[in-house]
């Protein structure tokens, strides 16, 4: 695991790869050090299958449990805790949180959420975000190939607790928003940091149970 925490941090954001780079990929690297300027501290850290240089991916239970290690270590910071990641990554996470609430979490943020495989439009990958308590941010590229805006916006727009930020003319890569995925990330997270712990999940909670 790598963390990278600035000295002013005001919280932490646990960081997933996507399904195919590592957390030494660049994009993973630029998007750290975007989020430090901003005030939050990155946990990044690999899957079982990625640290084996292994192209099969694990089994769920196997990913579940990882997401659940990084976020445990990222408690010991004591800082507002958020997780999510780059695509599968992301979407890993959300799961996890879905099939069992993980500890402290403020939200999760997913830097191109992969509703679908390319050419291939389907929403059965986003059944589970019903399951997920926590605020949730999409920051999605208008040209993201892996996620058809006209069924990506209704999804989140008929979830009580989630926010869509369209980063214009970007592809899944996002490789050129840096910049702007951090600033989105900071603006979405810090009232959310600044709620007493556990106020965030249960407000979603309430707001999901009421509609």
């Amino acid at each position: 695991m790598i963390l990278e925490r600035p000295p002013e941090a005001w919280a932490i954001y646990v960081l997933a790869h996507g399904a195919g780079a590592g957390m030494r990929h660049p994009f993973m690297e630029s998007f750290a050090k975007a989020l430090a300027a901003e005030g939050v501290a990155t946990l990044r850290y690999e899957f079982p299958y990625m640290e084996k240089g292994a192209r099969r991916i694990d089994a769920k239970p196997v990913l579940y449990a990882r997401v659940r290690e990084a976020v445990e270590k990222a408690r010991d910071e004591r800082l507002p805790i958020f997780a999510g990641g780059k695509s599968f990554g992301g979407r890993m996470t959300s799961e996890a949180q879905a099939a069992q609430p993980l500890p402290e979490m403020r939200g999760i943020a997913f830097a191109g959420f992969p509703l679908h495989p390319a050419r291939k439009p389907g929403t059965g990958r986003a059944d589970h975000l019903k399951g997920v308590s926590v605020p949730m941010l999409f920051m999605q590229g208008t040209r993201d190939e892996l996620a058809d805006l006209s069924l990506l916006k209704p999804i989140v727009a008929a979830l009580p607790h989630a926010t869509l930020h369209l980063i214009e003319g970007a592809d899944h890569s996002l490789r050129k928003a840096i910049v702007e995925l951090a600033e989105t990330f900071a603006a979405w997270a810090r009232p959310l940091a600044q709620r007493p712990s556990g106020e965030s999940s249960s407000r979603a909670s309430r707001s999901a149970g009421s509609r």
